[in-house]
């Protein structure tokens, strides 16, 4: 097993097909498939499974994915410094549930890092893939929130993953919507006022309950419901259908002027918002200087 090899590993399971990874790599389909196989005769796993679309990773896979990415990110940092006398090129990745302050946290990073050579990735995705992120060691931290009605179910995920979740403050739920809602003058609602108006939240895709919704009382009956995959849509909806979306109640001003307002939910309930990572890892620094910038928004 060779770093070489390693690196196939990764470039197969980010394209997804061995006959595009091999393109990638500039190297032979029946090569590159006979490195994926001496590989898995070594570590007496099967990493991949073939179907007509291509590869995709098995459990086993995943796990030894995520080993193999630590081991090429070091190396890359060993030549860097070592061999080519550059600066080391520092990655650290987020996944995130969608919310405004863990992006404005992650500029605040990019901004005390202030080094030449870096990766920084924000993933802002569904909350399973979080998880799974994490696990596989793709992302350093991965954010969200636990609650009464999820916090079981994910729990028991984070366990059997072997994560730990550390929860950085907890916050009352309260309801977006634009300046000029018809509920914008009341000083809190519940959940009966909002029924007349579209409920906003984010797709979960196969995963898709109140275990893993990113929005409070999902599990309540709308009579009108739309489901989105990022920020900006959502912000749009609210100014545009006089739609609503449950969360944390935290969101600057200066993203949208006074457009969007935040007003306190009256339901008896609390987000706990927090981090998850490796139990086996410790913070790095770029980890901390981001828990730090999170804290702020307590």
């Amino acid at each position: 097993m060779t770093l070489q090899y390693l690196k196939y590993l990764i470039t197969v399971a980010e394209k997804g097909s061995i006959t595009e990874a091999a393109k990638e790599l500039f190297i032979s389909q029946p090569s590159l498939s006979g490195a994926i196989k001496e590989v898995e005769k070594e570590a007496k796993i099967t990493i991949f499974n073939r179907c007509r679309a291509g590869v995709a990773l098995t459990k086993e896979g995943m796990e030894f994915l995520g080993y193999a990415r630590q081991v090429v990110q070091q190396m890359d940092l060993l030549e860097a410094k070592y061999i080519n006398n550059q600066a080391a090129k520092q990655r650290f990745c987020v996944s995130t549930q969608h919310y405004t302050f863990a992006a404005n946290a992650f500029v605040e990073l990019v901004q005390r890092f202030g080094q030449e050579r870096f990766e920084f990735i924000l993933n802002e995705t569904q909350t399973h893939q979080i998880i799974e992120d994490v696990r596989n060691r793709f992302s350093d931290l991965g954010i969200l929130y636990l609650s009464d009605s999820n916090e079981n179910v994910l729990k028991k995920l984070f366990e059997q993953y072997n994560l730990n979740f550390i929860e950085l403050f907890s916050a009352a739920p309260h309801i977006f919507i634009r300046k000029e809602h018809p509920l914008a003058e009341k000083k809190s609602v519940s959940l009966e006022d909002l029924k007349p108006y579209p409920r906003l939240s984010f797709v979960q895709g196969s995963y898709e309950s109140s275990n893993f919704a990113e929005e409070l009382f999902s599990n309540e009956y709308a009579e009108k419901s739309i489901k989105v995959s990022d920020r900006a849509a959502i912000v749009n909806f609210m100014i545009g259908l006089d739609g609503y979306t449950i969360s944390s109640g935290i969101f600057p001003n200066y993203l949208h002027g006074s457009s969007i307002i935040s007003i306190p939910l009256d339901e008896n309930e609390t987000m706990h918002i927090g981090y998850i990572i490796n139990k086996d890892k410790e913070l790095s620094e770029l980890g901390q200087i981001y828990i730090d910038a999170l804290k702020k928004f307590k």
